[in-house]
């Protein structure tokens, strides 16, 4: 079974109501039919979402993860809804165009499949950079409608200040690793020290990451060896191949050959930026395309079984 919207808006309503008898009461099911639909979807995400106990049921940490998710999923949904129907109505025209930019490119490519439904009369176009400020002085000479990029921690955007960001999401950074390497087949965070040995392999930047992992190395106590920057693609090659460990976003996609391990500690972040300049005036679409990219980014990182893994273990280990 594939997971759907209903499925989500069936778990949402079990933790509002607090118990499955409340929610099937809701929901007009009766309650073995509402039971006998959660277990379907628990088989479908491979773990309980809830812990039934005398007074109700209590979300695990892997409910409280689809729950999560479920936040940002449904409302983009609703929203995607309630444009459609003021499009049928006449309440706004549909955007003829939009210029989209990322330095990211599964992102930038699950923004584009999302917006082809969104605004199916919309072209979408694209342009991939390395560099977030060209995205960004691109933007400013009105040649980007919108730029999804980024920065590292909580560095300042790029581009000029009269530009507009707004954060998609905060991602930790993880290590990319052959499947055969010797690190490769543990559970749970990796420290840094443990790859003082290693060569490095990411994606160039013109921004503060390089200097931010060497610190984070310095830390770790030592310097690190030869780093190539280079492509996507080249990254995950020279990682198969066991030339270098790579850094990437926690949200990258499954790979053959790959296994991404997240670091103790996290010592490095990536902050998701959706940017735009005021003057374009393009208020609609800018929402429509900023809750397409957070949802977009909700999906990738519940594709990602080792984001979800850390997300659920800091979700255990959080103080109530």
């Amino acid at each position: 079974m594939e997971l759907e919207l209903r499925h989500l808006r069936t778990v949402r309503a079990i933790a509002d109501a607090g118990s499955l008898t409340r929610a099937a009461s809701e929901l007009g099911l009766a309650q073995p039919a509402l039971s006998a639909q959660l277990r379907r979807i628990e088989r479908a995400l491979g773990g309980a979402l809830f812990e039934r106990g005398r007074f109700g049921v209590r979300a695990t940490a892997l409910g409280e993860l689809v729950l999560d998710r479920a936040q940002l999923v449904l409302p983009a949904v609703s929203e995607l809804q309630r444009e459609a129907v003021r499009f049928s109505q006449g309440e706004r025209r549909a955007p003829q165009r939009l210029r989209l930019g990322g330095t990211h490119g599964p992102l930038l490519g699950a923004l584009v499949d999302r917006l082809a439904d969104a605004v199916p009369h919309a072209t979408v176009t694209t342009c991939a950079s390395w560099s977030e400020r060209e995205l960004a002085e691109l933007l400013t000479e009105g040649r980007l409608d919108f730029a999804l990029t980024g920065t590292c921690g909580s560095a300042a955007p790029p581009g000029r200040a009269e530009l507009v960001w707004q954060e998609v999401a905060v991602d930790p950074v993880f290590v990319m690793l052959a499947d055969g390497h010797p690190l490769a087949g543990g559970r749970g965070e990796l420290e840094l020290a443990a790859l003082a040995d290693q060569e490095w392999a990411c994606v160039p930047g013109d921004g503060c990451f390089a200097d931010c992992f060497t610190a984070a190395c310095a830390r770790a106590g030592f310097t690190p060896r030869r780093m190539y920057e280079t492509d996507t693609a080249s990254v995950v090659h020279l990682v198969q191949v066991g030339r270098a460990v790579g850094l990437c976003r926690a949200v990258f996609p499954p790979t053959p050959g790959v296994t991404t391990r997240p670091l103790a500690g996290t010592p490095l972040l990536w902050r998701h930026l959706l940017g735009r300049h005021p003057a374009a005036g393009r208020p609609d679409a800018a929402a429509t395309v900023l809750a397409q990219a957070r949802a977009a980014h909700a999906v990738a990182a519940a594709r990602s079984g080792s984001y979800a893994d850390w997300l659920a273990g800091r979700e255990a280990t959080r103080v109530p």
